[in-house]
């Protein structure tokens, strides 16, 4: 009975104490798995969300150590939704502060979307810490992917962000509608506006996500059981986003709006990376004979296809090797049962 009882308590998600990483900021970390094991550094999405236990999935817990912090203003580190001294740099130097505290020589990083790009920026920053890479649902920060995150699109889009800002504007330009978006999330207490749009983006968000589950379903002549349990849990969620949009506020609002708050403020600044840098963070890391495998659903709604294959076939032309790709019949969401397959193969394969 001890040794299982052991087992439960080594592989269950752990919220360690924060570290600060310059004022003003504190950052939480998050382990889980064998402590022994190889080292995994997760990297949550957004900009703006948080680790969260879900992260660990793809790994094999009896021989893995999960490594999860939570950006600068996500999750538990502190202050949430600040973004003061907030960029992607800092958070690459947030990293490297966190693998020296642990003690660890290198490490492999699992990540997706909006964690793809800080992957591709640590690594190129930090090439002799990383032993390899598999990134889920890439994201290239294009100004496409930017405008569908606020415009709408994907399974069952009738209403967008700019559509309720500007009801009668036919294309709000990008700036525009994130200089307002700043407006409305700034300041302690949401206003009723911003309140809206906030729940209003979140719905977006959802049903964008929501579009390559929808897509698989439609492709598939009987859905095997995890994809209509992933379904239904969709489908649940939006109802619930749908429900709350008109309910008093709470505090889920006020995590709502740090969250979204720091992904504005990425999304404004295209990820504080120069044009070209994650083409040239892709090249030398395959220069570099570090393994990268890219693995992405081809009904991705978020975060185009195109991104991983034209990343792996630019690294497969310098080290054929050294580079995978994974197309999976899903969307972008790590949860949904063809891509977490996908993901566990690849991290499991070993180097």
């Amino acid at each position: 009975m001890k040794s299982n009882i052991d087992a439960t308590n080594q592989t269950r998600w752990r919220t360690q104490r924060r570290i600060g990483v310059g004022a003003p900021h504190a950052m939480a970390w998050h382990l889980g798995g064998n402590p022994q094991g190889e080292p995994w550094l997760l990297l949550h999405g957004g900009p703006g969300s948080g680790a969260n236990p879900g992260l660990m999935a793809p790994l094999d817990l009896a021989r893995h150590r999960a490594i999860a912090p939570d950006q600068r203003g996500c999750g538990e580190s502190r202050p949430r939704g600040a973004t003061q001294r907030n960029h992607t740099a800092a958070l690459v130097r947030d990293l490297e502060q966190l693998r020296e505290r642990l003690g660890l020589a290198r490490w492999s990083v699992l990540a997706g979307s909006w964690g793809s790009v800080l992957a591709l920026a640590y690594a190129r920053a930090h090439p002799t810490r990383v032993d390899r890479l598999v990134l889920r649902g890439a994201f290239a920060l294009t100004q496409r992917e930017i405008a569908g995150l606020l415009r709408g699109q994907g399974y069952g889009q009738t209403l967008s962000v700019a559509g309720l800002l500007w009801p009668q504007s036919g294309g709000v330009p990008m700036p525009a509608l994130l200089a307002r978006l700043r407006q409305l999330f700034q300041g302690g207490t949401p206003s009723v506006a911003g309140l809206r749009a906030a729940r209003r983006w979140a719905l977006c968000e959802s049903r964008a996500a929501a579009h390559g589950m929808w897509k698989a379903w439609l492709h598939a002549s009987r859905p095997a059981p995890p994809l209509r349990q992933a379904w239904g849990l969709q489908r649940r969620r939006e109802r619930r986003l749908a429900a709350e949009a008109t309910r008093r506020p709470g505090v889920a609002d006020r995590r709502l709006l740090d969250r979204l708050r720091i992904q504005r403020h990425y999304l404004a600044h295209r990820g504080f990376l120069r044009p070209g840098a994650l083409d040239r963070a892709v090249m030398s890391l395959a220069h570099q004979g570090i393994r990268v495998d890219w693995v992405h659903g081809r009904h991705d709604a978020v975060c185009p296809p195109r991104n991983s294959r034209r990343w792996a076939a630019m690294g497969a032309r310098i080290a054929p090797d050294r580079v995978s790709l994974s197309l999976t019949g899903a969307g972008h969401l790590g949860h949904e049962p063809a891509t977490l397959a996908a993901l566990r193969d690849r991290v499991r394969a070993g180097a």
